[in-house]
Order: structure tokens, then sequence, then C-alpha cells
């Protein structure tokens, strides 16, 4: 009994890691909202998310934003349909379909979804700067992540966001869970500093600074890259060995990672 017992303990504390820590093995492959490109899916629906855990990739990010009557929906742009989203209620932005027929998704039905037959793919979930004031935005981001706990998926969903007030505001009530900065203009040091998981920097910053990449592994800190759809760009990122690769592409980024090998 106690060999069963600690057997189960054992495997307990390697899923909370896995899941927990938004850690994969080098070059995993997020795909930026969802995997919509080569089967022309809307990006951000419920196929496009499917998709990617079909694939098997190691996430697939998605954006949230907060509508005026506090429904968490899940769309890339401010607006929906020329609709400024965070000034219009949810019943009248569902009245426009997505291009494959679906209805715009809640964070509700977004994250239920992900959780469906997936062992592998982290839901990365983008928390949008408020078009409105920020703090606004900073109560979206609790809003998220109360449902997310919710719905039993903090385990396995990651948090980015180009605010970093945003990701500060989630530090303080989660402890644990994996935060991402995204806007470029911060060190790795500065961002392990105030106890953020790691960064998610356009490929042009890394160019920039490319003593950073070393930083960041330096410091023990995430190290993910967006969006990476160029093949050359791709090869560069790979031989660099970052933790995530965000792509329009990851199809075509998985054929190149394959190569390497």
């Amino acid at each position: 009994m106690n060999t069963i017992k600690q057997y189960q303990l054992f495997f307990l504390v390697l899923v909370l890691f896995v899941f927990s820590s938004c850690t994969v093995k080098k070059n995993g492959i997020v795909a930026h909202r969802g995997a919509w490109k080569q089967n022309n899916f809307p990006e951000n629906s419920i196929a496009s998310l499917r998709h990617a855990i079909d694939l098997k990739l190691a996430g697939s990010e998605f954006d949230v934003w907060r509508t005026a009557d506090d429904s968490l929906i899940i769309n890339h742009d401010a607006h929906y349909n020329k609709l400024l989203i965070e000034e219009t209620n949810y019943a009248d932005l569902i009245k426009f379909k997505l291009s494959n027929g679906e209805k715009l998704p809640t964070l509700y039905e977004y994250i239920t979804e992900g959780k469906k037959n997936n062992k592998k793919t982290l839901l990365v979930c983008e928390i949008k700067p408020s078009e409105i004031n920020k703090e606004r935005g900073k109560l979206t981001a609790l809003k998220t992540v109360e449902m997310i706990k919710k719905l039993k998926a903090e385990k396995s969903t990651c948090y980015i966001s180009f605010d970093y007030e945003i990701l500060k505001q989630i530090r303080q009530i989660d402890t644990k869970t994996s935060l991402q900065y995204l806007e470029g203009n911060k060190s790795p040091k500065e961002v392990k500093s105030d106890q953020i998981s790691g960064i998610d920097f356009h490929y042009s910053v890394f160019q920039k600074h490319p003593e950073w990449i070393k930083e960041a592994k330096d410091n023990k800190i995430i190290l993910n890259v967006w969006t990476v759809n160029d093949p050359e760009v791709m090869d560069w990122i790979i031989e660099n060995k970052f933790d995530y690769i965000t792509t329009n592409e990851p199809e075509l980024l998985n054929q190149r990672i394959k190569n390497k090998k």
C-alpha cells in the first residue's frame, strides 16, 4: 500500500511540474492564435485550438478581452466586426459568426474545449491591455484567472501580456503560475527580479540583444519568442535553443526542427 501511495504521489508531482512550470523541451512549438493557417481556420477559433491539440504542439496561444457586460471572450483585435469589444455586449458581438460558422467563443467555452483529450498542449493565455484604462485591464486579468481556476485548468495554462502591471497583478494572487512578458523593453534579470517567469519577445528584440538569450538561460527563466514565420529566422531560433517558439506556421516549424536533428 505504501508503495502504491508513493507512486501516486510521484505521478502527481510530475504532472504538476510539467504543467505549472510551463516548461518543455527546447524549441517547443506554440501555435499563434491556434493552428489556423494551413487549414484556413479562423484565428482564435475552437477549430484552430483543436487542431493545435491534435498536432500535439507544446502550446496554443489565444487572446482574451472583456466585453461591456463582463463576458470574457477570445479575439485578437480590440474590435470585432468593427465593434469595440470593451464597449459592446456579448449578445451583440455573436450576431456575427466567424468564417467557419462558429460563434465568437467565450473563455469558458475555449478552456473547456482546451481540456478535452489534451495531454501535451499548454494553453497560452494572452490578456490584452484595456483600450479604456489600465485598471480595467487589471480587473480583466483577475476575472480571467478566476475563470481558469474555476475550470480547474490553472496547471495547464500560462499567462502572457504586453502590460507588465497585469502580470504583476496576477503574481500577487498566484505565486506559482507561469507568467511571460511580451513587450521586449526589459532585460531577463529585470523580469526575474519581479518574479515574472519568463520573457516572450519578438524575434527582432533578440536579434538586437542576442546577449539576452544567454542571460535568460543563466537566470533560469522561460525563453519564448514570437512570431516566427520566416524559415531563416526559424533556423536561427532553433540553433539558439529557445524553450518555446511561437509561430503562425507550426507545421513548417516542426519540419525545420526535424531537419536540424
